[in-house]
């Protein structure tokens, strides 16, 4: 791989990166938003808050576990 490529796939992957944190920044406001809107009391919604971040941010934490592994195998 020339080092113009490599380059070029470190910026995808970087790009790639803040994308999907500020995708997941902002599923996450909806779905805390959405939770928020129901007339339970907050200590009813509060699981259902905490179980959105959880999944919204392990799934975020996956991705870019993912592309971290790409990046090591791109300078390889």
């Amino acid at each position: 791989m020339s080092l113009m490529e490599n380059d070029r796939q470190f910026k995808l992957i970087l790009w790639t990166k803040r994308g999907l944190g500020a995708a997941a920044f902002f599923v996450w406001l909806f779905m805390l938003y959405s939770i928020m809107q129901s007339t339970a009391p907050l200590s009813e919604q509060m699981p259902y808050c905490m179980g959105g971040t959880m999944l919204t941010f392990g799934i975020l934490t996956a991705l870019f576990k993912g592309l971290d592994y790409w990046q090591t195998q791109t300078k390889d």
